[in-house]
């Protein structure tokens, strides 16, 4: 699966969401590939628990997460978390 419709698809599922998917093993041609990294930003998250916010990127991914992406190691923040981390 490519990169841009990982990011696409949690783009149009999560409200307001800015996704950047990355590849954090090198290429490997045994299924490698399959395993794929996420910063996703969203004021969706708000209040919710890191397991929810992991869930609703997992539910935006639907099936992909089952038949195309093998794991997905994900970072989650809303906006202002996001924003404070960077200072």
């Amino acid at each position: 699966m490519d990169i841009a419709d990982i990011e696409e698809l949690i783009e149009s599922n999560i409200e307001d969401a800015d996704a950047t998917v990355s590849r954090p093993r090198s290429y490997d041609e045994n299924h490698e590939d399959d395993h794929y990294a996420a910063v996703v930003i969203s004021p969706a998250f708000e209040g919710k628990p890191l397991v929810q916010q992991h869930q609703l990127v997992y539910d935006a991914l639907g099936d992909h997460m089952t038949t195309d992406i093998h794991a997905m190691e994900l970072k989650t923040y809303t906006p202002e978390e996001y924003e404070a981390r960077e200072e």
